[in-house]
């Protein structure tokens, strides 16, 4: 099964999807063929949520000398 994030469009009184051409072709969907949608929004991961939860091999201090050095050639 494919994942796709498709964005929803006012269709009268309900929500319509569109479906990206290439998907159409790469599974063979046809007019009024029923297909298997999975309901649900993407998740956003925001670097706040990430901050602090990275683990580095080496210290922080280590990282930023390696990168002084490549910076300055030293």
């Amino acid at each position: 099964m494919e994942t796709i994030i498709v964005k929803t469009k006012k269709w009268g009184n309900s929500l319509g999807i569109r479906l990206p051409k290439e998907i159409v072709r790469e599974n063979n969907i046809k007019p009024e063929e029923k297909i298997v949608i999975q309901i649900g929004k993407p998740h956003v991961t925001k670097v706040k949520d990430i901050f602090g939860k990275l683990q580095f091999k080496k210290p922080t201090e280590e990282l930023m000398k390696e990168i002084d050095r490549g910076l300055w050639g030293e």
